[in-house]
């Protein structure tokens, strides 16, 4: 599958690959390393979208980081709550570095003239229904980390100087891509800070995400930014392939 973002004609213009959620366990062998393979014969960059593995485990990041190994165009990404349940996200990042992938978590990278950028994210939900830090002071901690994690997002934007951007995120900035979920755990998939910030900002032609494994793959942004939720399931499931191809 092969998409051109707002209607624009191709051109010199860069072929990206998206998934996200890939879980890789620890007992996995080799699970992805046939398919970087073939993305690297149809696309001229990788971005992946988080929770790329089970439990943030160190065997689990290694078995990744060697299937990187066979993927031979830039690798872009960010990391998913699953990457940070044992608590060494950091560990994670370095190993998945070493492999060669650039791990955004506030910053931002230039590819064949597009930029990526992106964190984590953070939850917090939509519209007027997003959470606000009013009450106790776990829920004024809990919103401060939504806010925390969507100026990690506006700074990485802001480090780029190109007129296309893709924002690469795990956590959904906007409501549309978590719909097929159950409602009751929206406000826990994704925050509509992220794509207030993502509008402010008029180079950017698309965004990815993952985390949602029931929702929808297409939503916009208020301003019309087209956001796809790339999560291994949802294109699996919804849309007939193993990952997702645009042109920007």
């Amino acid at each position: 599958m092969s998409q051109s973002p707002n209607g624009d004609t191709p051109g010199s213009r860069l072929k990206v690959a998206a998934i996200g959620d890939l879980h890789v366990g620890e007992n996995h062998q080799h699970p992805y390393r046939d398919l970087f393979s073939r993305i690297s014969q149809e696309a001229d960059v990788l971005a992946l979208c988080g929770d790329l593995t089970n439990f943030g485990k160190t065997p689990e990041a290694e078995i990744l980081a060697e299937d990187l190994m066979s993927c031979s165009i830039p690798v872009v990404g960010v990391l998913g709550n699953h990457d940070y349940e044992c608590g060494q996200p950091q560990e994670v990042a370095r190993i998945l570095h070493q492999a060669g992938m650039k791990v955004l978590d506030g910053e931002a990278v230039e590819v064949g003239g597009v930029g990526f950028a992106g964190c984590k994210g953070f939850v917090g939900g939509f519209g007027r229904y997003m959470l606000s830090a009013f009450g106790e002071p776990e829920i004024k901690s809990f919103v401060q980390a939504a806010v925390d994690e969507n100026l990690k997002l506006e700074t990485s934007l802001r480090m780029l100087r190109t007129d296309r951007i893709v924002v690469v995120t795990h956590y959904s900035p906007v409501c549309e891509t978590v719909q097929g979920e159950p409602p009751e755990i929206f406000p826990f998939l994704g925050s509509a800070r992220m794509g207030e910030t993502i509008d402010r900002f008029e180079g950017v032609k698309l965004a990815f995400h993952g985390h949602a494994h029931r929702g929808a793959y297409e939503g916009r942004t208020a301003r019309g930014v087209p956001v796809y939720n790339v999560a291994k399931p949802v294109l699996n499931r919804d849309v007939g392939v193993e990952y997702a191809l645009f042109e920007v």
